[in-house]
Parts: structure tokens; C-alpha cells; sequence
């Protein structure tokens, strides 16, 4: 199949809304050979080059107003390494798509985000993670990546084969080149029973040490204007499932966190000051239930009411002093918070830009209701999350710049001296990486 690159191009926005850009070009590449020579191409005609995936990241991180590659034709499973247990897919490969094939061949990934309507190279270089306690982000899934960089050829890495690109690449912004194939490591599909129950924000910050020690996966929701939670812990279980049944799956996924909720939103938009009273009712909506099943139904959940968001790691032992400072920030305010905040887990790892590198995690996500100003709430988020160096997801709505980030990220001259390297012309800039990563 041909490419179907052409001279004219769209207007592209993001799934949040914040982010407009018309490019000069656009391609949908349909091999690794026609993506090269699509970036030959541009840095010939010069033209700056990025890939887009899904448009589920909230910065402009993959916006430009040169060559834009779509990798939707660069879709499905390349090899399954049995004895390895290793995954190879083309980087334009939905996670949905990508877990439901897994699931076929009764294999799975070891951890995931809440969300899978990302591409796998999309959602992996910008540090897409869910929560564990010794499980990591997608990007440290990772044993092998293949990139096109800037001068159109095609690079290998592994802890093997370049591994000063690989050290670097899992998590690239975009960086570092175009990524055309990823392999995960993988393990035979296992259940999780899930427990989710509402706690009281006190007590969860009071044992939190202890929920966090004695469950492979625990989050958990704080509804702003209340003292209310709802927690989830996520474990491995011998069996056998016990689905959530479809009739209560509708009435509590779809009915009150998709329909109900939307409607409280358009409510609170519409009349601010309704917000403390809608959040307290919210709050109190759902019930304790269990339920036991394959990963990624357990992982992930649909989101379908549309927001903006900023998520900040924060280290793991400064998780309730955050929280409790984000607490008395919007008490004493007037602020109107008609979203849940989003608790999370990760174990450091060893990525150069991952939020984890090298320090155990709490990740800390603000929303708002798509269409509702955020700037003062965000604003207010951001400089609690920074007092405690907090390292903002490349994907979220922050205002961070590569001077803070030489300072909270160990290894983030490592990043930009291979990104001299491998793009001294900058092919990959965009004025989010400018930001982000400096000259």
C-alpha cells in the first residue's frame, strides 16, 4: 500500500481541545522505508518533522506546523517471541487494539495506564504509567525500540544495541526520532481482582504507607469540596473470574461515571456555585464492589466525558503533605473543583526523562471539565507540585521549562547531549520541545 502523503493538510486538534495546529504536510507512511524517506523529504524542503498519534496529550508536544506523520497505517503485532516472552508492534498500534491481540494469544502486558486509546509509541514517549508497587510505566515495558532519525536512517536500540539511545529513547518527547516499532516484554495473561471501595481522605493519607505495601496496585480519587475518596486496589488472583456483570458494569461505568457525571459537569459549568454540593453528592454515588478478570479490563476504564488535565510525580513520601496542602489550597479558595483528583504509584525506574527516574513516585492529576477556565486552579496546582520538585507528565498541561528540568531530572543533560547528537538541526523541534528541552 502506498503512502498517502500529501502537499495539503487539515487543521489538527487534540482530543482535550487545547490544541490547534495546521501543518504544511501531512503523511500516513505505510512502511518503515516510506517514513524515512517522508523525513528525508521534509529535512530536505525544510520542514520540521513530528508524529502524531491519538492527540491524547494536553501540551503541544506533538504539534508542528511542518510534516506531520500519522502512523495509522503503521498498525499491528510484527512477532510474538514465545521463549523470550517479548512483543513486537508497529508504533502506530492502538493499546486497545494491542492488549485485545495479547489477550487472543493468552499473553498480557504487567501493568498498564487507565486509558488505551493511545498509539504504543505515542503513549510510551510521553511516560504514560499506571500505578504499582513494583510494576512501572509502559516505557519501562520496553527490551527494544526502532527509530528513524534525523538524517532518514533507521536505529536499533536495546540494553544490547545502543544502549545510550536506549537509556534515553523509551521516553524521547519526539526528541530523539520518529519510533516505528516497539518491543515489550510480556507474560502469560493472569487475572486481577479488583477491590474498590470509598474511604475518607484522612484515613487513606493516615495508612497510606500500608495500602501502597500491601497491594500490587492501589489508587485512589479525592473529590475536591468533600473529605471523601474512592479507592481501588488492584491484585493478582489464582481465580476464577467474576466479571463485573454487564447490567451493573452499564449502571456504574457508563450510566453514573460517564452519563451522570457529563450532566454534572455541563451543571457545574453552567452554575459554579453549585459545585461543592454536586462533588459532595458525587462523592457518595458509587458503592464498594469486586470484581476479577484479565488485566486490561481491569486497568483501564472508559472516559468519555472530555477534560483538561496536569499531572505532577511528586516523591512518594511527599504524597500526603501534597495532598493535604492541595486540600487547604482549594478549601480557602474560591476555587469551583468539579473533577476528581487522581492518585497514583510508581517505582523508580531507570529512563532518563521518565517522572520516576531514579525515585520512587506519586503522581498527582488536577482535571477540569473541558470548556471550564482551569488556568487558576492549575496555576495554584503547579506551585504546590513544584515545591515538592515535582516532575510535571510530558503529555499534561504545565508551564515547567528546561531550566527547572535540569534540576529535578539527574540524568537530563544525558537526554539533550544524545539529542545534539542525533538531531544537531533540530528536524524534531517544535516550540514545546524549545520549552521543554532548550535549544
Amino acid at each position: 500500500m502506498g503512502s498517502t502523503a500529501s502537499g495539503k493538510s487539515g487543521t489538527w486538534r487534540n482530543w482535550g481541545g487545547n490544541v490547534t495546529v495546521r501543518p504544511a504536510r501531512e503523511a500516513t507512511p505505510a512502511s518503515v522505508d516510506e517514513l524515512a524517506a517522508a523525513v528525508r523529504q521534509a529535512a530536505e524542503d525544510g520542514l520540521k518533522v513530528k508524529a502524531v498519534g491519538s492527540g491524547h496529550s494536553f501540551t503541544a508536544i506533538a504539534a508542528t506546523d511542518g510534516l506531520s506523520i500519522r502512523p495509522q497505517l503503521l498498525t499491528g503485532i510484527r512477532d510474538i517471541d514465545r521463549k523470550a516472552m517479548t512483543v513486537t508492534v508497529e508504533a502506530g498500534t492502538p493499546l486497545k487494539r494491542l492488549n485485545m491481540a495479547l489477550a487472543r494469544e493468552g499473553l498480557s502486558l504487567t501493568n498498564m495506564g487507565d486509558i488505551m486509546e493511545q498509539t504504543v509509541s505515542g503513549a510510551t514517549s510521553t511516560g504514560t504509567h499506571g500505578t504499582g508497587r513494583e510494576s512501572a510505566s509502559l516505557a519501562a515495558q520496553i527490551r527494544e525500540l526502532e527509530l528513524v532519525t534525523a538524517d532518514g536512517s533507521v536505529l536499533t536500540c536495546s540494553e544490547k544495541e545502543n544502549p545510550e539511545v536506549f537509556a534515553a529513547a523509551r521516553i524521547g518527547l519526539g526528541a530523539l526520532g520518529i519510533v516505528t516499532a516497539i518491543t515489550f516484554a510480556v507474560e502469560p495473561l493472569f487475572l486481577l481482582t479488583a477491590r474498590e471501595e470509598p474511604m475518607s481522605l484522612d484515613r487513606v493519607l493516615a495508612e497510606f504507607d500500608q495500602l501502597w505495601s500491601e497491594n500490587e496496585h492501589f489508587e485512589f480519587y479525592w473529590f475536591p469540596h468533600t473529605g471523601n475518596t474512592n479507592t481501588k486496589r488492584n491484585n493478582r488472583s489464582a481465580g476464577p473470574p467474576q466479571p463485573v456483570g454487564r447490567l451493573a458494569g452499564w449502571f456504574e461505568d457508563e450510566f453514573l461515571s460517564n452519563g451522570v457525571f457529563h450532566a454534572a459537569q455541563l451543571l457545574g459549568r453552567a452554575v459554579p456555585t453549585v459545585v461543592p454540593t454536586v462533588a459532595r453528592i458525587s462523592s457518595t454515588a458509587l458503592s464498594a464492589r469486586s470484581y476479577t478478570d484479565i488485566p486490561y479490563k481491569v486497568f483501564t476504564s472508559p472516559r468519555r466525558v472530555p477534560f483538561v488535565e496536569m499531572e505532577y510525580a511528586v516523591p512518594r513520601e511527599a504524597l500526603a503533605d501534597t495532598l493535604r496542602e492541595l486540600k487547604a489550597t482549594v478549601d480557602r479558595s474560591d476555587l469551583r473543583i468539579n473533577f476528581p483528583v487522581e492518585v497514583r504509584t510508581a517505582p523508580a525506574d531507570d529512563i532518563a526523562l521518565s517522572t520516576a527516574s531514579a525515585r520512587d513516585s506519586a503522581y498527582i492529576a488536577v482535571h477540569m471539565f473541558r470548556g471550564t477556565p482551569y488556568q487558576a486552579y492549575f496555576t495554584a496546582a503547579e506551585r504546590i507540585f513544584t515545591a515538592h520538585e515535582g516532575r510535571p507528565h510530558w503529555g499534561k498541561v504545565h508551564t515547567r521549562d528546561a531550566g527547572y528540568f535540569a534540576e529535578v531530572y539527574p540524568r537530563f543533560g544525558e537526554f539533550t547531549a544524545l539529542r545534539d547528537r542525533l538531531d544537531p538541526d533540530r528536524l524534531f523541534q517544535n516550540d514545546y520541545l524549545r520549552r521543554v528541552l532548550g535549544q
